[in-house]
């Protein structure tokens, strides 16, 4: 298992689902795809520096981090670009937590 970092942004406009029912969708999708989220960070709602090809100009910013085998980004990566609620994700490497020694 590998740690990971992944970053979206997320289209509420036009929603009845609130930020918290879509941060806990997305947390499912990657449990189900066989990783474990370790942390939810929900960042505020941030206009885009231009308008993105798909016509939205904010997007409300979660990053999430969670341990998963490598074949399961790619598999994430399919299945979000399929979501209506996720404008953009982007997944790297998390570095390895250090635990110091006392």
């Amino acid at each position: 298992m590998k740690r990971y970092e992944g970053l979206f942004i997320l289209d509420l406009a036009g929603k009845e689902d609130g930020l918290k029912e879509v941060v806990d969708k997305v947390s499912a999708d990657i449990t189900s795809a066989g990783g474990k989220v370790e942390t939810v960070q929900k960042m505020d709602r941030k206009p885009f520096a231009r308008m993105s090809a798909s016509g939205h100009s904010a997007g409300h910013y979660v990053n999430v981090i969670f341990e998963a085998k490598a074949g399961a980004v790619a598999d994430l990566s399919a299945k979000f670009k399929l979501s209506e609620e996720v404008i953009r994700v982007i997944f790297t490497e998390a570095p390895k937590v250090v635990v110091p020694v006392a």
